[in-house]
């Protein structure tokens, strides 16, 4: 047995959902043959238990023969005893077969999240990550499951096969033959099964992602009185799900009905044959009674048979989709031959938009759309998804940098940063900061009264997202959490748009004495935040159009003002309406 989750889950090969399956067989290969092993043990011992029935009949029962009874009496007990040791060491492996593809596939696609970062969100939902988690792991381990029953089933129809051609011919013939007649009666279902579980599987996806984007948004529906809307939506998109989940258990429960009725009808045929030679003289009684075993048995392998078509139909969905995600790739590319790193305390210079970063200082970028300025602070970060050479550090564009050395010294907090569950402390301190840094970005961040509030303080457990959090509180603990990183240059987008204004006032106050003497860029629109900046640089038609305080801004700049103070007025008439 191995230790799970693994240590390293290994580079996969997720070139189609064949070849992914393949991959993951190999990468357990060990308890797979062991599982099938003991699968063929399990299996096999059933198969030849008619055989020693029937000779226990014959011999011992029709010949009144007291020793050939017990000695055959005692071959069964001896291959009951090996049937039931080498059906635990089975199921043993298939659970280990099993939670070995699951662990494997979970840490595939949770190493390729943390890799593809901000690019995952653009390129797949989020219901569709969560659904691989939910359904498609399972499909995967299922297969690896029943790979060791499927391997006995073969083996042990092969061998009831032998045992019946050396009986009788015909016998032999017929189950030769028939077994795999009855697979491609059933083929011609498999092909529909695997298109509707594909489809099914995809509306799940969907569905997944509205429940979180409801749940995630829960608090703004409520603000906004738009639960009904959405309630109605994910109705809707619910009722698709369970019409496609129908039409899939239509097909399966016609499949599963046929892994009764045909074998039956095969059972009933070779029961008839057999009584037919019985009385005729051809075969004894015993192997009679050994022909109805067989013919009971071999239920057993067919519906194996089945089952496994059946899983490997669902695997190959879950594998597509699981293929499709470790196939994305991040909107930055690692650089083959990085350019030397330009030195500590270099500045930053957007070529496009003309933005020019002094070294030390605290520089703010307002826009008329809030959007733009976002979208730059993601360009300064390399976390746009059209990185360029605009960019650059020290005169060395990012793209030219290693992203890793680019993530290290230039770190961007947005405003859907989110908090991940488990102890605050460990959420907060991703880094190990002393204890003293901790209590120190708290304090900056005003989010003391926070802390004070949760059960247990740092100690305190912190829901799914933070969740349990109000906007404002998040955002506090968020930016908290970003000055605990304490990079070169701190790239803060909108990081009080949630406080009151006592709160932003304290937080512009105290940032400045916190990120003395490094580079920290802030967006926002705050009167408050902006008159507490060293510079404030005012983006306009995707150029800087004007920089200097805030107060030189007001009286030189009538765009800028009228920004800064329709700001304004929208906060007064909300503390109006409060």
């Amino acid at each position: 047995m191995r230790n799970l989750p693994l240590a390293d889950p290994g580079v996969a090969d997720h070139r189609s959902p064949g070849r992914f399956l393949w991959w993951m067989a190999k990468g357990q290969w060990h308890t797979l043959a062991l599982g099938m092993v003991f699968g063929i043990i399990w299996m096999s011992s059933q198969a030849v238990m008619p055989a020693v029935i029937g000779r226990a009949i014959d011999l011992g029962v029709a010949d009144r023969d007291r020793g050939e009874l017990v000695k055959w009496a005692s071959v069964m007990f001896a291959i009951g005893l090996l049937q039931a040791a080498s059906g635990i060491v089975r199921h043993r492996f298939a659970v280990t077969n099993w939670l070995t593809a699951a662990y494997r596939t979970v840490q595939l696609v949770g190493r390729q999240v943390a890799r593809l970062g901000g690019t995952l969100p653009r390129k797949v939902s989020t219901g569709e990550v969560v659904a691989i988690g939910n359904s498609d792991i399972s499909n995967l381990g299922q297969v690896m499951d029943v790979t060791a029953r499927f391997a006995g089933a073969i083996v042990s129809f092969v061998l009831v096969s032998v045992i019946l051609l050396q009986t009788s011919v015909t016998l032999g013939l017929v189950v030769l033959i028939g077994v795999p007649a009855l697979m491609l009666l059933i083929g011609p279902l498999l092909s529909p099964l695997q298109k509707r579980s594909a489809r099914q599987r995809h509306l799940m996806g969907e569905l997944s992602n509205t429940a979180s984007d409801i749940v995630g948004g829960l608090r703004v529906l409520r603000g906004v009185g738009g639960e009904s809307v959405f309630l109605d939506r994910y109705r809707r998109e619910s009722q698709r799900t369970r019409r496609a989940g129908v039409q899939v258990a239509r097909l399966q429960s016609i499949l599963d009905a046929l892994q009764v009725l045909l074998p039956g009808i095969f059972v009933v045929l070779v029961v008839w044959l057999g009584a037919r030679y019985a009385v005729r003289g051809q075969i004894s009684p015993g192997e009679l009674v050994a022909f109805y075993g067989y013919a009971a048995f071999l239920m057993i392998p067919l519906r194996t048979a089945t089952e496994y078509a059946n899983k490997v139909i669902r695997a190959r969905v879950s594998a597509a989709r699981v293929c499709r995600v470790l196939a994305l790739e991040p909107d930055v590319a690692a650089v083959p031959d990085p350019m030397p790193s330009p030195p500590t305390g270099s500045g930053l210079y957007d070529v496009r938009t003309g933005l020019s970063i002094t070294p030390g200082r605290i520089t703010a970028i307002v826009s008329d759309q809030p959007d733009d300025s976002a979208h730059l602070a993601d360009r300064l970060g390399l976390q746009a998804p059209d990185p360029d050479d605009d960019v650059r550090l020290g005169g060395v564009p990012l793209t030219g940098l290693d992203p890793a050395e680019v993530r290290h010294r230039i770190v961007v907090s947005d405003t859907g940063s989110a908090l991940f569950s488990g102890r605050l402390g460990d959420r907060l301190n991703v880094l190990g900061r002393p204890g003293s840094d901790v209590e120190a970005a708290l304090h900056t961040s005003s989010a003391e009264d926070v802390l004070d509030a949760l059960e247990g303080g740092l100690d305190g457990e912190v829901a799914e997202r933070g969740r349990s959090f109000s906007g404002g509180q998040r955002q506090r603990l968020v930016l908290a959490r970003a000055l605990l990183v304490d990079p070169e240059i701190l790239v803060l987008v909108e990081p009080t748009s949630a406080v009151d204004a006592h709160t932003e006032s304290r937080i512009a106050t105290r940032l400045r004495g916190h990120r003395q003497g490094r580079t920290t860029v802030v967006t926002t629109s705050s009167p408050l935040m902006l008159d507490a900046v060293d510079e404030v640089a005012f983006l306009d038609g995707g150029r800087i159009v004007a920089s200097g305080t805030h107060r030189d801004l007001l009286d030189t700049c009538p765009a800028y003002r009228r920004t800064v103070t329709r700001e304004t007025e929208m906060d007064d008439d909300v503390e109006v309406a409060r």
